[in-house]
């Protein structure tokens, strides 16, 4: 794809729920971590839909259905109706209808989210590489997911049955930490068999354009805590996306970004849907300011001057490192930077 390279946080003279008419909202570390809602969720996307901004919910998790992330979404104080969540399982589904017979067996590793994305497309769930089917699909199955289910995804690879997968996200996050993600699951079984799947979620165009399939979004903003799923998965899709950091990207990960996981905007959390985003000007001969901050490019290091609100001198320190790395990733010291953000 070709496209300029990002070299700072785009400014916003409006509210970004008035800019965008829909937000595409990651789910883990944006809306809810360990299935509890994150600090100004809640309120935030009530405020953003009653100013008119359409709310989408897109997860790579495969395991649960839209019925059951909407209910778990309006637990939490979030009114959701099915339609408006999006699942790596419904865009792998597409992928494989759009590929084999219509009514095909497809053997199924994963939940009950794969199951009933593939019965709205159509096709017919099965769970022995016996039962003669004409595509393999893996997602996510749970911790709890039989060591036997990925031997039979093997057998049927190994007869040259077409092998997909929802996603390759390698952890999932949990109540208790990090767990081994889908991604984990298909690498066991591209060990064994050698083979590669197809790939429908996050940060591929499978995903995205289930989104807008299902959504109708016409000037869509992806929002998102992970620069190598939602990020990337904005570049690719070629729209604009926010950068949360109430998950798992901290600011040096940032920093270090390549273009693609370069987002448009950033900030603490979902309140910024509803501020427009502070503008940074300058340039690399004389640095970058935003807010109170002005950062610049020292001898091997990024230096920060000045004071005020920390994400306006993390915004700086963007402009600084994404400018100095060009379509590479920046490799100026930045801790010291940070710590004087308490980032």
């Amino acid at each position: 794809m070709s496209r300029s390279v990002r070299t700072r946080p785009e400014g916003s003279g409006q509210t970004l729920s008035e800019a965008y008419d829909t937000a595409l909202l990651d789910l883990d570390g944006v809306v809810y971590a360990g299935g509890k809602a994150i600090a100004h969720a809640v309120d935030s996307l009530a405020e953003a839909r009653a100013g008119g901004m359409h709310l989408a919910y897109v997860t790579n998790n495969a395991l649960r259905t839209p019925d059951a992330v909407a209910a778990h979404l309006t637990e939490l104080g979030i009114p959701t109706g099915a339609d408006d969540v999006v699942t790596s399982a419904q865009a792998v589904a597409r992928l494989i209808a759009e590929q084999v017979p219509a009514g095909a067996r497809v053997l199924v590793i994963g939940g009950e989210g794969l199951r009933v994305a593939l019965r709205e497309r159509g096709l017919e769930p099965v769970e022995s590489a016996d039962d003669d089917p004409a595509a393999v699909v893996q997602g996510y199955g749970g911790p709890e997911l039989p060591w036997g289910r990925f031997a039979e995804a093997c057998y049927a690879i190994a007869r040259g049955v077409p092998w997909y997968a929802s996603n390759t996200d390698l952890t999932i996050p949990g109540a208790r930490g990090i767990a081994p993600g889908n991604g984990a699951a298909v690498e066991v079984v591209r060990i064994a068999t050698g083979a590669t799947p197809q790939v429908a979620g996050k940060p591929l165009p499978p995903m995205h354009r289930e989104t807008i399939l299902r959504t109708g979004a016409r000037r869509p903003l992806v929002v998102g805590d992970r620069l190598d799923t939602d990020i990337e998965g904005a570049f690719n899709g070629d729209v604009d996306s926010l950068l949360v950091l109430t998950g798992v990207t901290d600011g040096a990960r940032l920093l270090a970004a390549p273009p693609q996981h370069r987002p448009t905007y950033v900030d603490a959390d979902l309140r910024g849907l509803l501020t427009g985003q502070p503008e940074v000007t300058g340039a690399a001969d004389g640095g970058f300011r935003c807010g109170g901050w002005t950062a610049a490019a020292g001898a091997g290091r990024l230096e920060l001057e000045g004071d005020g609100e920390a994400l306006d001198g993390l915004r700086a320190l963007c402009a600084v490192a994404w400018t100095a790395a060009g379509e590479g990733v920046c490799t100026l010291e930045a801790g010291k930077a940070l710590a004087r953000l308490g980032l």
